[in-house]
């Protein structure tokens, strides 16, 4: 979901029109006038999405991006550019960006890139293997989190097949990482970091802009292409092009992309000039590719051209000892968020490690933090995790009553009125500040307070008193 995004741009009226564009989605915008404002507005507010031009004095778009992508993880950078060359698209996407775009722009093509960045926030949530945070030394991913023999068995294939240039094709669960073994294999197949790394998430793209996505367009191939745009394909050129979900691609795009596997060629839509790329496929899917071609669905000939080195990643509850390591993990980076000491008591380990995670990883971190949010720590006992955890018939037998402590919680709803509550408590009242703990937008945290109030159900200052004192 995008609640809140940065516009930032030296021109008034290009920071107008954008900023317009985009709150006719009912999101919030913020407006920097140069790169160094744009800094400081990252470094200190929290955003799911940036605009940010390429030439702004001193301080460049690039320059803002680099700045800060080590506490921007999750805000997406959109590059606009009048200066539309392969170099520039390169050079953004390796560093991070999200997408670029080429002034001008239409409302319409700022419409598109709000509603995929949207999608990829949906699908891309939560999908983790590694440690999110990046290290402040170097700027890589962290270490794999897990010592377990399946994850060794990956990791094994993972340093065997980084160096060649075969496609590896990705399956596994949703939410068990995929998108993140792929950057693996790019960083240990190009350590120096020299070579282009472009993702794109199939799914997340409208069908008719499929073609124009990764193959590119020139000026006027169809209304509302104003200039030229540079594919994925020709962005990843002498490096990697991660295709996220391949198997929602429809049998039409399938045949093309068929050929540019085969051939190393293609043409950009609308265009007539022949272009030559040498691009190694990453591919990831959480469908049966085999079943969905006995059905019809996917073209046999293209599922071999992706299946070269096939690496098929386990579902959580199928990694042993991993579960424990992982939840230990995510409560760490809870406490460093929160502040204050948190630990699950050796019970409640047990509990996580008997349950069968069906939503794989993303289940598990959206869980933890969700409990790192209700309690005051410094342990969590057994009898404080969520009733499906509890009540799992692989899990040890409840001691008592205890699982009642969450009956009254099981309600989505009230569970997130009282992490509003205990938030609000923590930060004495400071909106902002809670909305930071809770990840809101400060926008997003006063129209819920506005519809509990409507509802009767209010978050007041009594509320929060109450609460601070044991209620």
């Amino acid at each position: 979901m995008i609640d809140r995004v940065l516009v930032a741009d030296d021109d008034f009226l290009v920071r107008q029109a954008v900023a317009e564009t985009v709150k006719r989605h009912g999101i919030d915008v913020v407006c920097a006038s140069c790169g160094e404002e744009a800094i400081k507005r990252l470094q200190s507010e929290d955003f799911q999405m940036a605009f940010v031009d390429l030439k702004m004095g001193k301080v460049s778009g690039l320059d803002v991006l680099n700045e800060t992508r080590s506490l921007t993880v999750n805000t997406l950078f959109v590059i606009m550019t009048a200066y539309g060359t392969v170099e520039t698209a390169v050079e953004a996407m390796r560093s991070g960006a999200f997408d670029f775009i080429i002034k001008p722009f239409s409302p319409d093509q700022a419409d598109i890139l709000i509603e995929k960045a949207g999608k990829w926030c949906q699908m891309n949530e939560c999908n983790l293997y590694f440690n999110k945070e990046l290290s402040a030394s170097n700027g890589q991913l962290k270490r794999v989190v897990g010592s377990s023999d399946q994850l060794g068995d990956i990791m094994r294939l993972v340093e065997r097949v980084a160096p060649t240039r075969a496609s590896v094709l990705l399956t596994g669960e949703s939410g068990t990482g995929k998108e993140l073994i792929a950057c693996e294999i790019n960083k240990l197949s190009n350590p120096e970091g020299n070579r282009p790394y472009i993702r794109m998430n199939c799914a997340a793209v409208p069908e008719n802009l499929l073609e124009s996505e990764l193959f590119g367009h020139e000026k006027g191939a169809f209304t509302g292409a104003t200039g030229r745009r540079i594919g994925r394909f020709e962005l990843a050129n002498g490096g990697t092009l991660l295709l996220d979900e391949i198997g929602e691609i429809n049998i039409a795009m399938q045949a093309k992309l068929l050929r540019v596997l085969q051939e190393s060629e293609f043409e950009r839509v609308g265009g007539t000039k022949t272009i030559k790329v040498d691009v190694r496929i990453i591919a990831t899917t959480n469908r049966d590719l085999k079943a969905e071609v006995a059905a019809g669905n996917f073209r046999e000939d293209l599922y071999y051209r992706l299946n070269v080195f096939p690496i098929r990643l386990p579902s959580l509850r199928d990694r042993g000892d991993d579960v424990i390591e992982i939840a230990k993990e995510f409560l760490e980076r809870q406490a460093k968020q929160l502040r204050r000491p948190l630990e699950f008591s050796r019970e409640a380990l047990r509990y996580l490690s008997n349950y069968s995670w069906p939503g794989n990883i993303r289940e598990m971190e959206n869980m933890i933090e969700r409990i790192a949010i209700l309690e005051d720590g410094p342990d969590i006992e057994w009898d404080r995790l969520p009733r499906e955890i509890v009540n799992c018939e692989r899990g040890p037998s409840a001691a008592g009553n205890g699982s009642a402590v969450y009956e009254d919680l099981f309600n989505i709803r009230e569970i997130e009125r009282l992490a509003i509550i205990r938030a609000l408590k923590r930060t004495r009242g400071r909106r902002s500040e809670a909305a930071g703990l809770l990840g809101f937008s400060v926008r997003t945290l006063r129209n819920k307070l506005h519809e509990y109030e409507r509802d009767g159900m209010a978050v007041d200052e009594e509320s929060v008193a109450e609460l601070a004192c044991g209620g």
